[in-house]
């Protein structure tokens, strides 16, 4: 978890949401590891889980990543969730809960769904340190929003 919250400081450092991911492989040895780039790559996408699954995936040969768990500072959103059953992970560890889009019990449970696949979750692993990071974040950028309508009214300006 170490390094997945040197990788949200590498993303906020990018001004970007501080999020930080990686994969390890069943030894433990990291696979794959990324930060949030949604601005940078202009993607909505490009959360760290899925950059870091995606990366995971082309140097293991495979998108199945069997064996593999993906540790993330904060809890994985709908989105990542569903790339994390396609990746049929095996495990999942979290830093803070998402109160707001969290998809592993803070706002639903994937695991709960009638999928084919489930995955072994572990919240809360160092929760504090990963939410601190968040709240400075948006502490700082609250009041950078230009006031405007339409489909980009959410953009953050700094």
């Amino acid at each position: 978890m170490e390094i997945c919250l040197a990788e949200a400081r590498a993303a906020w450092d990018e001004e970007e949401v501080p999020v930080g991911a990686l994969v390890a492989d069943e030894s433990g040895a990291v696979v794959a590891r990324a930060h949030n780039a949604t601005r940078k790559r202009t993607d909505p996408t490009a959360h760290a889980e899925m950059i870091a699954l995606e990366e995971a995936s082309r140097r293991r040969g495979n998108y199945r990543l069997t064996g593999c768990t993906l540790f993330v500072t904060m809890e994985p959103c709908i989105m990542c969730a569903g790339a994390i059953i396609e990746a049929r992970l095996e495990r999942l560890v979290f830093g803070c809960h998402d109160e707001k889009r969290g998809a592993f019990g803070s706002v639903i449970d994937v695991n709960a769904l009638p999928l084919n696949h489930k995955v072994r979750v572990s919240g809360g692993i160092l929760q504090n340190k990963s939410a601190d990071l968040l709240r400075q974040f948006f502490t700082l950028r609250r009041g950078t929003e230009v006031a405007i309508t339409g489909p980009t009214r959410n953009r953050l300006y700094v």
